[in-house]
């Protein structure tokens, strides 16, 4: 009878293993709604059990049967509330009732112990969840150890002679043993063993000073989350599911992040290249018109020889600059416009420009042009971008006939704002190039 129970429970168990694998790498269940790492809030921690299955004197290891080695199987039952501190352990309370009897044939004596109720408080390991290699907790061994308090009433019979002992209630300890298989989200089958080590007298035979009475219990049950149903449960969860549930996500974010580095060092690599200046004079390549100028050569702002300058009496005039001159630069620095992150003047900022090459070559003015920058992005970048804009400027101004020698272009990047840089506005007002007569 044995060997056909035994039987009998490890095809069941063999069948909930082959069901339950066929869906594990498809469940999302003990994921959803959840973060990588996330706060247990994310969760259900909550759950109750109940169970049902045989008590019976005998174990399968074949411990302190004390010679009560004929079976005699009894009902047993059992429930309990459960607190999930992680995926891993959990905090178990549970009752327990039934009865468990024996006979010793080699003596005669017969046993039977009425135990109308147990508590005790345990702690359960889930041993699937420890293991990373478990990407879906559909399938969780556990192994649960607690301490409790047993209230038994045993009746000995001998022979005819029957004797019945005052009803107690000692420690004893209980060892679970089993499996878990996730059926639904936060509904569990539980599949166990538990070894329950009572005090003297169990089993109505007074033993040695250390020895102690031993029944066993197989059950079956359900276990059920509690709290909101769109919460998975927290006993049931694994981190590397979450993780991998994540992976796709992460990967996006991580080829983003990625694909906008590679562009901002294309970038850098365009101005770096732009800013070259091969020949020394000072003249950036792309700016340069005349890119082999000697060593020494004194140069205009696009890069050629100035003329020699003749020996002549050089006559001071006083440079008087009026509000129409002044309102045509400040017409200009308004108009002014560049392509983003580049220094190609938009067509639009043309007409006021021209007017200021006009003003130069009429009046003669000399002019100071001062590039300037946000604060977004690395100093050495944006001092690089705000000299590359005021020689710009100079270069189109001088292509349109104004004297480069009188013309100096100066980038300061983001050192001089005039507004705050925490704000959209305050950056753009420090994105400009600063215009002065002189």
């Amino acid at each position: 009878m044995k060997t056909l129970y035994f039987k009998k429970a490890s095809a069941l168990a063999a069948a909930i293993l082959i069901s339950s694998a066929t869906f594990a790498q498809t469940n999302t269940a003990t994921v959803e709604g959840t973060t990588t790492l996330g706060p247990s809030s994310q969760y259900r921690t909550w759950s109750i059990g109940v169970n049902a299955g045989v008590l019976n004197q005998s174990n399968i290891f074949g411990f302190n049967r004390a010679g009560f080695d004929k079976l005699n199987h009894n009902v047993g039952y059992s429930a309990y509330v459960k607190k999930q501190i992680s995926p891993s352990f959990g905090l178990k309370a549970q009752y327990m009732g039934g009865k468990v009897g024996g006979v010793n044939e080699t003596d005669g004596v017969e046993f039977e112990a009425k135990t109308p109720w147990s508590a005790a408080l345990s702690g359960e390991f889930t041993l699937a969840n420890t293991n990373w290699r478990f990407f879906n907790s559909i399938i969780k061994p556990y192994f649960a150890v607690g301490v409790g308090a047993l209230n038994s009433e045993t009746t000995t019979t001998v022979g005819e002679t029957s004797t019945t002992a005052d009803s107690q209630t000692k420690l004893f300890v209980p060892v679970d043993a089993g499996f878990k298989f996730a059926v639904a989200k936060g509904i569990n089958i539980d599949l166990g063993y538990q070894l329950n080590w009572a005090n003297q007298n169990f089993d109505g035979v007074r033993g040695g000073q250390y020895k102690n009475d031993l029944f066993s219990y197989a059950h079956a049950g359900l276990e059920v989350a509690l709290g909101d149903g769109n919460k998975p449960y927290l006993g049931n969860s694994n981190p590397v599911a979450t993780m991998a549930a994540r992976y796709d996500e992460l990967k996006a974010e991580r080829d983003a992040l990625v694909a906008a580095n590679e562009k901002l060092q294309s970038n850098m690599d365009e101005i770096n290249a732009g800013l070259e200046d091969n020949d020394g004079d000072g003249v950036a390549n792309k700016f340069d018109k005349c890119p082999d100028t000697p060593a020494g050569t004194k140069v205009d702002g696009s890069g050629c020889p100035l003329p020699e300058a003749k020996h002549e009496t050089k006559v001071v005039e006083k440079i008087v600059i009026t509000e129409e001159d002044k309102k045509v630069v400040d017409e200009a620095i308004k108009n002014l416009e560049f392509d983003l992150s580049k220094a190609t003047i938009r067509p639009t900022s043309y007409a006021s420009l021209n007017r200021v090459a006009a003003l130069l070559i009429e009046k003669n003015f000399s002019l100071k042009l001062a590039g300037h920058t946000d604060n977004t992005g690395s100093l050495q970048l944006n001092l690089r971008l705000s000299k590359e804009r005021a020689e710009s400027v100079k270069a189109y101004l001088v292509s349109k006939g104004a004297n480069a020698s009188r013309i100096e272009a100066t980038g300061y990047g983001p050192n001089q704002p005039i507004a705050t840089n925490s704000t959209p506005e305050g950056r753009q007002l420090n994105r400009r190039v600063e215009f002065t007569l002189f």
